[in-house]
């Protein structure tokens, strides 16, 4: 959420970076300064009324005492007429209060200045690429192969929940596994901090990352006990750190967790969600990190580097997206976005987004932090990646890997499957 006083002391420059965003906060803005004003005049107006009320009450039995009788009643009706007025006063105060909330909360994150300007995902910036793609006689897509292998089923997965719910089976249930433990792994080898969050969230963790009341629709929400399934595990990591305020010498905090992922993904359909291409229900490793405003393009650059280390030791075709103004989430001030080739569909499949949300998330969390020789408290800067959702990568490594007599694993992950080769 961006600050209210930045929002008043830069109105022009937010309308004009949010229309790179396809955002037209014009409106919004102008009523935002308007219910700022008002909060500001009816709160003025309560102070006074309150300082008036308490300079009367206490002079109430001073006139008694005086036997000003008529002058301590004229005080006493006055009080009276004062607890009135400062009540509806503060009815106005709370109700422009409440609605500018509302509306701070509908403008999206400011984007960063390198972020091109476009409106889909036609218009994304490639940053650079690498590895080698494959050339296959014939290949098979990773639905044909996963049925040939007996790896997923698809149509077990339909009867017992529905579709976008695979069931993995055998070697391709070891396979998942072995990814997790290894993006773990390389994670914690990075020095980040391993934990195992809840799969649901109340209402405060949705808020607080920008998930709610942005996406709303996109989660699954338990209305019995409104909680909401996770749809990434960057919820609750990032909200362990909530109403929290870091000491600088603690920067960079950097965890990383492993969670099932559900998001509804309504209106997806035709090629975008054929086999484990957009899935309700898939792993991922998450990193986040928590950093000092100074440097959080750097550590952004560093989680960058980390993602790619991965997808190179995958052995897998790759590039890096700089996401358009018109592609970008509500919450991310900059996003990369990491795409491997997949040799049997013939396109790129994403599989990893890269974020700096700035201050976005820590206002909203109220995530704050304090230099050590400053009493002010400053808010952070929150980052996050998938390092790496697993149901994309899975395909490409069954397309690119496959040959007459079955399909190979990348020398890397062999040491986790326990097998060299899927026959």
């Amino acid at each position: 959420m961006l600050t209210l006083k930045y929002i008043q002391e830069n109105r022009l420059e937010v309308v004009k970076r949010l229309k790179i965003k396809g955002f037209d906060a014009s409106s919004i803005i102008a009523e935002i300064v308007i219910l700022d004003n008002l909060r500001k005049s009816t709160q003025t107006d309560v102070d006074e009324r309150q300082a008036e009320m308490n300079r009367l009450s206490k002079s109430i039995g001073e006139l008694i005492k005086a036997g000003q009788t008529a002058e301590a009643n004229a005080a006493k009706e006055r009080t009276a007429s004062l607890k009135d007025e400062i009540k509806n006063l503060s009815d106005r105060h709370d109700n422009a209060e409440k609605e500018l909330h509302n509306m701070l909360v509908q403008l999206p994150n400011l984007p960063h200045a390198s972020v091109p300007k476009g409106r889909s995902a036609d218009d994304n910036v490639e940053v650079r690429c690498g590895g080698e793609i494959p050339k296959l006689n014939n290949p098979l897509p990773h639905w044909d192969l996963a049925k040939k292998y007996d790896l997923i089923d698809f149509e077990l997965g339909n009867k017992l929940t529905g579709a976008g719910f695979p069931v993995y089976k055998g070697k391709g249930a070891r396979l998942q596994r072995a990814l997790i433990a290894f993006f773990l792994d390389e994670a914690v080898n990075a020095g980040y901090e391993e934990v195992l969050p809840p799969l649901m969230v109340n209402e405060d963790s949705g808020f607080g990352t920008g998930q709610l009341p942005d996406k709303e629709g996109q989660m699954y929400h338990a209305t019995a006990d409104n909680l909401y399934l996770i749809p990434t595990a960057e919820v609750p990591v990032t909200n362990i750190y909530r109403d929290v305020i870091l000491n600088a010498s603690q920067f960079p905090v950097k965890n990383c967790a492993y969670s099932a992922c559900f998001r509804r993904e309504a209106g997806s359909y035709g090629k975008d969600v054929r086999g484990l291409n957009r899935l309700h229900q898939f792993d991922k490793v998450e990193i986040v990190q928590i950093t000092h405003p100074s440097n959080s393009y750097e550590v952004l650059d560093t989680m960058v580097a980390h993602v790619q280390s991965l997808i190179e030791k995958l052995e897998l075709p790759w590039r890096i997206l700089r996401l358009c103004g018109g592609d970008m989430s509500f919450t991310s001030a900059l996003t990369y976005d990491f795409e491997v080739f997949s040799a049997a569909q013939e396109r790129w499949l994403e599989v990893s987004s890269v974020s700096n949300f700035e201050s976005f998330q820590a206002n909203r969390l109220k995530l704050r932090y304090k230099d050590e020789n400053d009493k002010k408290t400053q808010l952070a800067h929150t980052l996050n990646g998938s390092a790496l959702a697993l149901p994309r990568i899975v395909a490409a490594l069954l397309e690119n890997n496959q040959f007459d007599g079955g399909i190979r694993i990348p020398k890397t992950l062999v040491p986790y499957t326990g097998f060299e080769v899927i026959r």
